[in-house]
Parts: C-alpha cells; sequence; structure tokens
C-alpha cells in the first residue's frame, strides 16, 4: 500500500485504477448497508455513525474517509488488547529467562558443529506476521541486518544476534538437516546426563571412604569411548541452514532471495545468524515446541518496519509481554506511541521514519537502533524491559475501549440531537495521558567502542541514578490520570 497519509485519497483510489463513479457506488453501497442493517437490527442509532463520520479507523485514512464520506473523521479508535491475558506482574523478567533458555536449546541444536560463540552473550531478534515482503519490512530489515553484521564485525564485538523469521510460506516438510540438527543436541544431553550418573557415582562412594578421587582413573575407557562418539556426530561440513524447512519454490523465495544477496550464510565469521521459519510457532512442533507468546517473552527485541501498516498488534503484544520492539510512523501503534510517549526509544519502543525519510536514510536508523541495542549492558537491558512493561495500561482495552464509547456517543447526539446532548466544546485528545521522559540516564549507550577490549556484562555502571519503584510510580500516576474525551452527560 502506497504512503497515503501525505496524499489525497482521490489520488490512492486513482492511483490503484479506481475511478469517480466506482467512487460513488462504494459511498452510496457503504451508506445502504449501514441504514439496512441499521434498520433490520432495529438500532438506528447505528446509521449515525455514517452521518456524524465517526467512522471506528485504527489507521490515519482521513483523507480516504473523505473521499467515501465526503467529511474527515472525528474520533480515532485505536485497538487495545487484553492486558490482564499476557499480565504476568514481577515474573515476566523470570519468564524471559525461562523461554530464552529454550531459544538456546532449539539454538545449539540448530548450529551443532558450528557454535562456536557464547550463548550467554548472544541476543535473540525476531520480525513476525502475514509473509509480506516489503509490506512487513523484511526487505529494508534484511538490509539493515547486513548492516548491522558490519559493524559489530567491524568493532570487534563478541556479541551475536540471531535473527528469526515467522513468517508462513509454502513448503513441503522440515528440514533433514534441521531436524538431524535437534537430534544431534537430544544425543549429547542424553550423553552428558549418562556419564554424569556414574561419575557422581563413583565420586559419591570415594567420598563415603574419606578419600579424595583420582580424576584419570574416575572415568573408564567405556566412558571415554561414548563421549568420543557423540563429539564426533557433532562434526559438520556444511553451515548451519538458513531455513528450517524445505522451500517449495526456494529460488524465487524474497527472503531466500535476499539472504543469497547479502550473503549471511551462518558461517562462522558472521555476528549475525539468520533462521527462517516458514510456519506459526506451535508447542506441538518437533523442531521448536514453543507456543507464539513464550517465544516472544523468550526474545529480546521485535522487530516490524513496516512500509504500511493499520495498527500492528505484533509491537503491542511485545510492549505487553515486556520486550522492546521496533515499530515505524507508518504504522497506526507507531504513530499512538509518538503521540502519547515523550520519549519511546527510552520505554523501548523504536520509531523508524519512514514516512519523511527515504529508504537509505530508514535502513540506516534501522540499523543505528540496533546497533545500540547491542551495546547495551544485561543491566541496562533489564531496566528497560520493566519500562517497557509498565506501557501495557496504556495499551489495555479498559482505557482504548472510551474512544469507541466517545465515537458512539458522538454519532448518536448528531443523529439524535433532541434525544442524546453532548458537550462539543470539550477537548477531543486525553489529557495527562503522556508519558514523560525517564529521569534517569537513557539506557541506550553511544554507538563507540568500549574503553576495554574485555567489556562483560559484570562491567554495568552502578552508579546509574535509577529508582524502579519511583519511576513506576510516576508512570502509574501517568496511566491513571483521567481521560478528557468530552462530557457524555444529559443522556437520556
Amino acid at each position: 500500500t502506497h504512503n497515503i497519509h501525505g496524499k489525497t485519497g482521490v489520488w490512492f483510489l486513482k492511483h490503484y485504477g479506481i475511478s469517480d463513479d466506482l467512487v460513488h457506488k462504494i459511498r452510496t453501497h457503504m451508506t445502504l448497508q449501514i441504514s439496512s442493517n441499521a434498520h433490520l437490527a432495529g438500532k438506528y442509532h447505528i446509521s449515525g455513525i455514517k452521518k456524524s463520520s465517526a467512522m471506528q479507523k485504527v489507521a490515519r485514512d482521513y483523507k480516504v474517509s473523505s473521499v467515501l464520506f465526503n467529511s474527515g473523521v472525528d474520533v480515532v479508535t485505536p485497538n487495545g488488547l487484553n492486558v490482564k491475558k499476557f499480565s504476568a506482574m514481577h515474573e515476566f523478567q523470570n519468564l524471559h529467562s525461562t523461554n530464552k533458555t529454550r531459544i538456546q536449546e532449539f539454538v545449539r541444536g540448530h548450529f551443532y558443529g558450528h557454535l562456536d560463540f557464547n550463548l550467554d552473550r548472544t541476543l535473540f531478534f525476531f520480525i513476525a506476521g502475514r509473509y509480506e515482503f516489503s509490506n512487513k519490512g523484511a526487505d529494508i530489515f534484511l538490509e539493515s541486518l547486513s548492516r548491522l553484521n558490519y559493524l559489530l564485525r567491524v568493532h570487534r564485538n563478541d556479541l551475536t544476534v540471531v535473527v528469526f523469521f515467522i513468517m508462513p510460506a509454502k513448503t513441503n516438510n522440515f528440514n533433514v538437516e534441521s531436524l538431524k540438527g535437534q537430534a544431534v543436541r537430544k544425543q549429547l544431553w542424553d550423553t552428558a546426563h549418562t556419564v554424569k550418573e556414574k561419575f557422581g557415582k563413583k565420586l559419591y562412594e570415594s567420598l563415603l571412604t574419606g578419600n579424595i578421587p583420582d580424576m584419570n582413573t574416575i572415568l573408564d575407557r567405556d566412558d571415554l569411548t561414548i563421549m568420543k562418539r557423540a563429539i564426533y556426530a557433532t562434526q559438520r561440513h556444511s553451515l548451519p541452514p538458513v531455513t528450517t524447512h524445505n522451500m517449495l519454490d526456494d529460488s524465487e523465495d524474497p527472503i531466500l532471495f535476499n539472504v543469497r544477496r547479502i550473503g549471511l550464510f551462518n558461517s562462522r565469521n558472521d555476528r549475525v545468524k539468520i533462521i527462517f521459519h516458514p510456519e506459526f510457532l506451535s508447542s506441538t512442533s518437533p523442531l521448536l515446541p514453543m507456543d507464539y507468546e513464550d517465544f516472544v517473552r523468550g526474545c529480546n527485541l521485535g522487530v516490524f518496519p513496516s512500509y504500511y501498516e493499520p495498527w500492528g498488534y505484533t509491537p503491542g503484544e511485545c510492549t505487553v509481554m515486556g520486550i522492546p520492539s521496533v515499530t515505524t510512523n507508518l504504522s497506526g501503534f507507531g504513530c499512538f506511541m509518538e503521540e502519547h510517549v515523550s520519549d519511546p526509544a527510552a520505554y523501548g519502543i523504536y520509531i523508524v521514519d519512514r514516512r519523511f525519510k527515504s529508504a537509505e536514510e530508514s535502513c540506516n536508523q534501522l540499523t543505528q537502533f540496533m546497533f545500540s541495542f547491542c551495546q547495551q549492558s544485561r543491566r541496562q537491558r533489564i531496566i528497560q524491559r520493566n519500562r517497557t512493561e509498565r506501557l501495557s495500561d496504556l495499551l489495555d482495552w479498559r482505557y482504548l475501549g472510551r474512544f469507541y464509547t466517545h465515537a458512539r456517543h458522538l454519532a448518536l447526539s448528531r443523529s439524535f440531537p433532541d434525544k442524546y446532548k453532548m458537550d462539543n466544546k470539550g477537548p477531543l485528545k486525553t489529557e495527562g495521558f503522556r508519558y514523560p521522559r525517564p529521569a534517569s540516564v537513557p539506557p541506550s549507550p553511544s554507538a563507540s567502542l568500549h574503553s576495554t577490549p574485555h567489556h562483560s556484562d559484570e562491567e554495568d555502571d552502578d552508579d546509574e541514578p535509577y529508582n524502579e519503584e519511583e519511576e513506576a510510580e510516576r508512570d502509574r500516576l501517568n496511566i491513571k490520570a483521567p481521560f478528557m474525551l468530552g462530557s457524555n452527560q444529559n443522556q437520556t
């Protein structure tokens, strides 16, 4: 979809071959359909939605509305979430750690034979949704990953980024190499447990007799043979696969085509690894047995650089689960966050400008966002997740549902002014519904080399002025501030 925010609706419709006659028919049909449905349901006030122009739009398609209804949009109704379903209170950090461990187990199997990177220094990024390569921003994401890989290598960063593409495509089965990797991992796990039990029993018996066991004899020849066989099974002469399934149209697939173009083949020198999972996640999968919610909780960053998105539930779901995300100002979610959060990046919402910047500039901005995120210490990521999770109330239906209530009251007051009265002088926007910038030092450090080549999470700056309880209380007071959507009193 073309960027219609800065164009007129007439241009948008004609650009896609829609004539003026068809526009008139669409407008007439919608009017008749709304009136007909209202008459059949016996709810005549519904037809007032057309008359009052209170279209419940999640996107800011004001110009399209002006073409169809000869008027603008009075109320924009954002999409909310049932936050209670995702709420984990203070447990969400523990859930992140638990599910991240499960993802790490999958990565161990997928990269067997090439697991020369430290999983404790590995971040997991992901993009998920319908397979709309350009519309969902997979094109700019892949190009940015190529540049991120270059930056990490140039700065000699020991951190690794594993990126998951969760987009359903046409496949015929699991990739044999991917299944083999998980089988090899399980075999190594079973071997290690077998040897551990024998070792532990001999150690226990030796200590009971008051002797320190001889480590050279505590493992017999059979144990050494078993371990050598297990190690031999991990030998691999090919690179880890980029995709977990056999693609029906491998050569024409947009993601795989661009992976070949940028040359990210999961080689040892690459600091960015790519895993394309062309199927929605399921806990019954023999490959990656995780539900989508658990998978999101285990990741570090969700990246959704959509070229156009009416709302965008995926970054919203990341937010309520305490996972930072990347969105754009061409999505309803991104525009909403820009309007209601003073410094979205400090709260883990990175907004790429795809409306006023060129594709090259947007790509560089996305690369910088991801590189800055990679420079964060473990403590800084924990602080940022706390801030992200506190935005949950901002997306709750308890608050966003009031926009829909206001739209209905507005429609009633304009359709039946004698029976439904409304104070139109009241402000339509919320008041006191804007998160301030956090008082503490921002969690995103500057993109520069560390003073020491051996920087680690243990070197966090403990002098950073951050008080979780005070900051959380300020945010709670902000979200609980009353809405000022106009009075809807005196209704009869």
